[in-house]
């Protein structure tokens, strides 16, 4: 399922804006412009489809920090923010369109007042949902598992399936350099805590890791990925041509090393989120790893739909050259969040 729109507004800096988009989406901008609040913008809405929305906007300070930090026009006292997305069924050529709003009165999802929901039931009529709804909770993560709402089920399930990479820790108590629990791992976790797991369900399930290994050699000096058989624990290493006779273990890489081998085990799991976004993937990144990185992402492009916030111009010239997606410029236009060359119904003029 494609995400084909999205529309904020009233979100931090994000006044109101609305953008068509593609296989590839790739933000590039100076620090403090907003590209990463397009970026949360999405997982509000992911947040939502949980059931996690109050959470997550509480998480953030209230609902006087997530509204538009810009200036207000005369007589405007409060506002609500609203999220929309549109998603394409390529497939069944259907379209599912979901807007979420928040503010300072009761949030109204689909047909909710308060606790009470109404859906469409199988005759085409609007009908009383018979649970009510907490204060906290989304009316679609309600329906989205209740079994009776097939298009809602599946809306929820493919947004449910996103996955952000805001970034890894990198630290010695980093996960990405612990062994984890000896279970098929299909796709990586968004703190990277299972990548032992997903590393060895590639090498041992999967018995495929002509691409993974091409990458980890490129960016990481001819290195090779060691994955012993899991036993109670999955763990894993690197082999170098200088040292052919030990494998380094997570907690002797670099930073970078590690870094790398966690966009790795995001981009070239066993299976493809069918979104992925990544956060600055460039931090800590030697400029080496740049081109191999970038490969990555054109490979998982051939599955998923990929969502790129970068300070790197290489990474996006590497991207570009490689996927044919322009970098989307993002800048401050009248105190808001925008990108160069859009016009307001969302479509950016490729001669921008």
């Amino acid at each position: 399922m494609l995400l084909r729109s999205m529309f904020a507004q009233n979100y931090r800096s994000l006044r109101s804006i609305r953008m068509d988009l593609s296989g590839i989406n790739l933000f590039i901008g100076e620090n403090g412009v907003g590209k990463s609040n397009l970026y949360r913008a999405l997982q509000l809405i992911q947040a939502a489809t949980r059931g996690r929305l109050a959470h997550e906007i509480a998480a953030e300070g209230g609902m006087f920090s997530a509204l538009w930090s810009g200036p207000r026009r005369d007589g405007e006292r409060s506002f609500r923010i609203r999220l929309e997305t549109e998603l394409l069924d390529e497939e069944r050529a259907i379209t599912f369109r979901y807007r979420v709003e928040a503010g300072l009165r009761p949030v109204t999802m689909m047909k909710r007042a308060g606790p009470a929901i109404a859906v469409r039931g199988p005759n085409g009529r609007m009908q009383d949902y018979p649970e009510q709804a907490l204060p906290s909770e989304t009316a679609i993560a309600l329906l989205g598992d209740a079994g009776h709402y097939p298009e809602i089920g599946t809306f929820r399930r493919a947004i449910d399936g996103w996955r952000f990479f805001h970034g890894f820790r990198t630290d010695r108590l980093s996960q990405l350099r612990a062994p984890c629990l000896a279970v098929t791992a299909p796709l990586l976790d968004e703190d990277g805590n299972n990548i032992a797991a997903v590393f060895a369900t590639l090498v041992h399930t999967r018995e495929d890791t002509v691409d993974l290994d091409r990458a980890i050699v490129a960016a990481l000096g001819g290195a090779r990925l060691v994955v012993p058989l899991p036993e109670e624990t999955a763990q894993f290493g690197l082999s170098f041509p200088e040292f052919p006779n030990r494998v380094f273990q997570p907690r002797e890489l670099s930073d970078g090393q590690v870094r790398f081998l966690g966009l790795a085990a995001a981009l070239m799991s066993y299976r493809l989120p069918p979104l992925i976004a990544l956060n600055e993937p460039e931090a800590s990144l030697h400029p080496d790893m740049l081109p191999p990185l970038a490969d990555m992402i054109a490979d998982a492009a051939q599955s998923s739909q990929i969502w790129i916030v970068t300070h790197s111009e290489p990474l996006a010239a590497a991207v570009r050259e490689r996927c044919g997606a322009r970098a989307r410029h993002v800048v401050r236009q009248d105190g808001a969040t925008w990108i160069e060359g859009m016009r307001l119904t969302g479509v950016i003029d490729e001669d921008e």
